[in-house]
């Protein structure tokens, strides 16, 4: 009977595994892109074969780990890496420094503060922060929302890759409706995640829950990719806009992550 060994060999820089580490150095990849990448641009970049990257490549994609553009002839993540990073930010660090600046904001503006990463088409919150007599929301943590009717959702969207967008809304089926108001075709999704890039903040008016209204600003990674959004969401209407207070802590949390480093 074989043993397999507790530690690898200290020895040896050959992977043990080369398909594992074909499959990890792929999505690593495409995780650092800001746009789809087609497969023989992986294989010259990555040095793997063309024929295994192809393999490799229809493997993840029948996992969801991938998607694949055939108009583009590009790839880029699907909704399972979606659900691995949301993993990682429903545990540190993101919820344990998110927290603190959520509360402070809440504190500070008197309404109710939420953290959410994208999991597949939906938001995930992971934090929130009540305001002290306000009422109680939908957003509690733990709790999925459709991303394209979420000011959350709107924020990380707009700072998804075009192709991206269209391959988690690629028809009218894609879209769910909760009150009768919001995007319904791709087409409106897209005119909306256009005034979201240009505006630099999200918003939504009774779109998750009627008379209650949200803004939200995406938190960034080093590739300028959307790894959270912070949000605020009040009752009625306000005296004040919150949205730059909403911009600050996401620049701040994004800050306290280590993304702004270079």
């Amino acid at each position: 009977m074989s043993v397999i060994p507790d530690e690898p060999d200290a020895g040896s820089s050959r992977p043990q595994v080369p398909a594992a580490d074909q499959t990890l150095r792929i999505l690593r990849h495409l995780a650092r892109r800001p746009a789809p990448i087609a497969a023989t641009a992986l294989a010259r970049d990555l040095g793997i074969p063309r024929s295994t990257v192809y393999h490799l490549l229809a493997t993840l994609e029948e996992h969801g780990f991938v998607v694949h553009l055939p108009q583009e002839r590009r790839w880029g993540l699907g909704t399972s890496a979606f659900e691995l990073a949301g993993g990682y930010a429903r545990q540190e660090p993101l919820a344990r420094l998110g927290r603190p600046l959520l509360a402070a904001l809440a504190d500070r503006i008197g309404e109710s503060a939420h953290l959410a990463v994208m999991s597949g088409r939906d938001v995930l919150y992971i934090v929130e922060e009540r305001a002290v007599r306000r009422p109680a929301l939908v957003t509690d943590v733990g709790v999925r929302l459709p991303a394209h009717l979420t000011a959350t959702g709107r924020a990380m969207l707009a700072s998804l890759p075009r192709a991206q967008v269209r391959a988690l809304y690629p028809d009218a089926a894609s879209f769910t409706d909760r009150t009768g108001r919001g995007p319904s075709r791709p087409a409106e999704l897209r005119e909306l995640l256009r005034e979201v890039r240009q505006a630099g903040i999200a918003s939504e008016d009774g779109e998750v829950t009627p008379g209650f209204r949200s803004v939200a600003a995406a938190v960034h990674d080093h590739a300028g990719w959307p790894v959270a959004a912070v949000a605020v969401t009040w009752e009625g209407e306000r005296a004040s806009d919150p949205a730059q207070e909403v911009l600050d802590a996401a620049r701040m949390l994004q800050s306290r992550l280590g993304y702004d480093r270079r």
